[in-house]
């Protein structure tokens, strides 16, 4: 009898099991790929995730990667430029965007060393019942073999596409249409650092990461999804060079590192999260739009979350469903904000009203630090609207 299944092993799924491990749980993690695996990712952590990293011991093992710190960070929009230096977060003032074939298999590996068990090249096939609660799983392994194993609680962080999620039956609550697509490629021999760059539809974003390679990201809007797709490299390219063409020059003189990828397939919704004897973390519960970044630090919260919600006892049935409810409930509270921003972001139109807010805050360091700190997560949209703030703005 394990006290935890938990289905997926990438960020959400590694984290969880780590720190169920930690507290002396019974866990068996899985996942059908095998390791050291790639995935599709912006690969940033924005400032939560990493105290999260450095709270859990693991951000030392992040920095040893190789992976290059990022220290400050550039905003395009319009004909408004904001610089700045990451936004501090209690000692965090760096952030990280490891790739994701390291990140994943350190977390797999912290896990492990912790207690939890891990097997690789198992997917979820089915599910076990008693009365009405899961008892246990059915996994099918890469060679057809089947293998059932009891446990306490199953946890899906199997992604946006959830296989747990459709076995139990469980519905959006929250579901907003797709907004953007995108498309990536990586470089060696760039000089730019971590930015942004927005005009009306259409996004730029570029990202540090090891081995000296930057990832480039461009956006779109999700109904050129179809043309796009008939030839994704010109378009991406095209983008980049309308919007940026001094990054568009670093890119010709650049060695490519990393094919282009890319998906129209960018869903934004909250799913009901728990039932007896089952829990969705990570992308599984909530999705959003990648131009925020925001999934990595997400699904360590919701990971954290969810170990300081169930604590030590798995054996009281009704505590555990109180604790998964509990945990839901803290979820939604933490990141509807974020979602919110990311399907503000994923419009790719910035108002008017808000471009004037930039265009002054602009003008002072403090007040650009703080827009950063929202961006991050650090502060509510409250928080930022200060009276002295809106004082300017009215003034103007």
């Amino acid at each position: 009898m394990w006290d935890a299944v938990i289905v997926g092993a990438r960020c959400a799924g590694a984290s969880a099991a780590l720190l169920l491990a930690r507290r002396g749980r019974r866990v068996l993690l899985i996942d059908r790929a095998t390791f050291p695996s790639d995935v599709m990712s912006t690969l940033y952590i924005h400032q939560p995730g990493i105290a999260l990293l450095d709270r859990w011991g693991l951000l030392d093992s992040v920095a040893a990667s190789g992976c290059p710190p990022v220290e400050t960070l550039s905003y395009y929009v319009q004909d408004v430029e904001l610089h700045g230096s990451i936004a501090a977060y209690g000692d965090i003032t760096t952030t990280y965007a490891p790739r994701r074939y390291i990140l994943d298999e350190l977390l797999i590996n912290a896990a492990v060393s912790a207690g939890a068990e891990f097997a690789e090249g198992l997917s979820l096939s089915g599910i076990l019942w008693e009365d009405d609660r899961i008892a246990g799983v059915r996994l099918r392994a890469k060679d057809g073999r089947e293998i059932s194993e009891q446990t306490r609680l199953v946890i899906g962080a199997d992604g946006m596409r959830s296989r747990l999620a459709e076995l139990v039956g469980t519905p959006y609550v929250i579901e907003d249409p797709s907004a953007t697509c995108v498309y990536y490629t990586g470089w060696t021999g760039m000089s730019c650092g971590l930015e942004t760059r927005v005009r009306p539809g259409s996004a730029i974003a570029t990202v540090p990461t090891h081995d000296g390679v930057t990832l480039v990201l461009t956006y779109f809007p999700q109904d050129s999804f179809r043309t796009i797709k008939i030839n994704p490299l010109k378009a991406h390219l095209g983008c980049i060079r309308a919007m940026a063409p001094d990054l568009f020059d670093q890119i010709s003189a650049a060695e490519q590192a990393i094919r282009l990828q890319g998906t129209g397939d960018q869903r934004n919704f909250f799913r009901k999260a728990h039932g007896p004897g089952w829990v969705l973390i990570g992308d599984a519960g909530l999705h959003l739009d990648s131009i925020t970044a925001l999934g990595i630090a997400h699904a360590f919260i919701q990971a954290d979350l969810l170990s300081e919600s169930l604590g030590d006892d798995l054996g009281d049935w009704k505590c555990v469903d109180a604790a998964l409810s509990s945990f839901a409930n803290q979820t939604r509270n933490m990141l509807t904000e974020g979602y919110e921003r990311t399907l503000e972001a994923a419009s790719l139109h910035v108002p008017e009203s808000r471009l004037k807010m930039l265009r002054e805050i602009s003008q002072v360091p403090a007040l650009t630090e703080r827009y950063f700190a929202l961006v991050a997560g650090l502060i509510s949209i409250d928080d930022f609207l200060t009276p002295e703030l809106v004082g300017i703005l009215d003034m103007k």
